[in-house]
């Protein structure tokens, strides 16, 4: 994604990336696997902004702002949307081991 997101930038395609963080990786939760925890910055210089993702209308909203942003020509916009996985990540992964209920 790195590459893809150098040219956006570079071209200033209108482009939305969208990180659905959800708290956790397949085995564990994101504070022990990412050295970096803040997704939404990892596309600088691409501007990036975290949102509630359990609030219906703070998506709608920050989503018109990515949208009128790069249709205005400023470029893309990386959203991390905070949620929450109740389950776990597949079959294998009951998700009872690496957190509480």
């Amino acid at each position: 994604i790195a590459e893809a997101a150098n040219m956006t930038k570079l071209w200033n395609f209108p482009v939305i990336y969208v990180c659905e963080n959800n708290l956790y990786a397949m085995g564990t939760c994101v504070a022990r696997s990412s050295a970096n925890t803040k997704f939404f910055t990892r596309l600088d210089p691409i501007p990036g902004v975290k949102i509630d993702g359990q609030n219906i209308f703070a998506v709608r909203e920050t989503m018109k702002k990515a949208r009128e942003w790069c249709i205005s020509g400023k470029g893309p916009m990386c959203l991390e949307i905070l949620t929450y996985r109740y389950h776990g990540h597949s079959m294998s992964d009951a998700g009872l081991s690496y957190r509480t209920r």
